[in-house]
């Protein structure tokens, strides 16, 4: 397994995070376990503004996309390193409301936002909404004028550019559930109509082409795009100050991912916008929005070993005590990922496993055909790359308790997720009063 930020293998062989000891994390917190990286994540949060300030001929502001890894201490570290906030609902909205985090710098996204989210983010005061149709453009408008709001808004729009990703996390493509289409001139026709509403205030366009993008040609493709639009609306009275490139910046999970540097993509943004805005009266303030560049790498689960289980002439399975229910990604993406032993780390790969689940499902596999030491009930198997989408996406299938969430930082472990337990699961269970069991008293 690659070793990502403070990861390291310590004297007694063993996989150490944050100066902390997995195998006593393990023993600790118990697992499945996910582990956060907190000064990595810090490190990629300052690496994309160090980035972004190097463009000096450019305004550049950095959102987190929170959808990847959101929590009240995420929030905090998000806000402590001076970074925006996109949110997609109105969990996310609140958690970050409870984190203290400035709603000024929050905004909102979201294909399918309700009356009541609506509500809610203008009464808190968040910064901006991205307006993804024409009815959520309408209600936006009937809300904040009940509030006697004005809501500063950006329209989301798919530019038609299909990112090189797995076609489930491709966003960007004309036939898109996200966004005003720009082919047939519904974007336009969204800003024409923004601009004469009372209670919203157009300032610019949004763009989301994917995820895991490894190279720079899709989002120089989609800023042409999105200036020939931002051409269009100034023409007609109405320049836009912001643009919105969206996030998907690939990231290492196995060997075969080869990410480019966050610096040679925001320097290919930035020199696309000088030449394409060049029209334009006043360069717009560029936005990015990384979630998984933040987190994902940061983040690694620790299991248990359990059962081991050979097919003669075909494969060796070793399953662990998590699986589906807190790493979705390998089934519903084909998602790969990288792991080691942590409590043998030194030792000589011997054999070659796959990694089940325990999951009611067949394919609730984690990793096929990895080469590790030979394997044994009880070992502690961290598998990396699992800071994004992984806890977003955990389930209580099989009625199974999520995971506890930690944060490691130089020699500290700290609980931000408590770990589910089974009263959890049941908590919000109710039998209603025909399916209860009736009790005869004794004679």
């Amino acid at each position: 397994m690659y070793l990502h930020g403070t990861s390291r293998i310590n004297r007694q062989g063993h996989l150490e995070i944050g100066g902390c000891d997995t195998v006593e994390l393990a023993k600790r917190f118990g697992t499945p376990l996910y582990v956060m990286d907190e000064e990595m994540i810090r490190e990629r949060m300052r690496s994309f503004v160090k980035a972004c300030r190097e463009q000096t001929d450019f305004a550049f502001r950095v959102a987190y996309a929170s959808k990847a890894f959101n929590t009240l201490a995420m929030c905090r570290v998000v806000e402590e390193e001076g970074l925006m906030l996109d949110v997609v609902s109105e969990g996310e909205l609140v958690t970050a409301l409870a984190a203290g985090f400035p709603a000024e710098r929050i905004y909102f996204h979201g294909n399918n936002k309700s009356k009541g989210e609506i509500k809610r983010a203008i009464s808190a005061g968040i910064g901006w909404f991205v307006v993804d149709n024409f009815v959520e453009l309408e209600l936006l408008q009937q809300v904040a004028n009940s509030l006697g709001q004005v809501a500063r808004i950006l329209l989301r729009v798919s530019p038609g550019i299909e990112a090189h990703t797995h076609s489930y996390i491709q966003t960007g493509q004309e036939d898109s559930k996200f966004g005003f289409d720009l082919a047939s001139g519904q974007a336009f026709e969204a800003a024409r109509l923004s601009k004469k509403m009372k209670g919203v205030q157009f300032e610019g366009l949004h763009c989301h082409i994917g995820s895991q993008i490894f190279e720079t040609e899709a989002f120089t493709l989609a800023i042409g795009k999105m200036a020939r639009l931002a051409e269009q609306c100034e023409q007609a009275g109405y320049p836009i100050s912001i643009l919105n490139v969206g996030g998907g910046f690939g990231i290492r999970y196995s060997a075969d991912d080869k990410p480019l540097a966050v610096e040679e993509v925001i320097q290919a943004i930035a020199e696309t916008v000088k030449r394409e805005f060049r029209f334009a009266a006043h360069q717009p303030e560029i936005w990015v929005e990384p979630g998984r560049a933040v987190v994902g790498e940061a983040g690694t689960t620790l299991y248990t070993v359990g059962t081991v289980k050979k097919v003669p002439g075909i494969r060796k399975y070793v399953a662990v005590d998590g699986g589906m229910t807190d790493n979705l990604r390998p089934a519903l993406y084909q998602a790969k990922y990288e792991a080691l032993l942590a409590n043998r780390a030194t030792e000589t790969e011997t054999e070659v496993v796959s990694i089940a689940g325990k999951c009611c499902e067949s394919g609730d596999m984690l990793i096929w055909d990895i080469a590790l030491p030979k394997v044994k009930q009880g070992d502690i198997l961290a598998v990396g790359c699992t800071g994004a989408y992984n806890y977003s996406m955990a389930s209580n299938y099989n009625r199974l308790p999520r995971p506890a969430v930690i944060f490691v930082n130089k020699g500290e472990a700290d609980i931000v997720v408590e770990r589910e337990t089974l009263e959890d699961v049941i908590a919000h269970d109710r039998i209603p009063m025909r399916l209860q069991k009736q009790m005869v008293s004794e004679a």
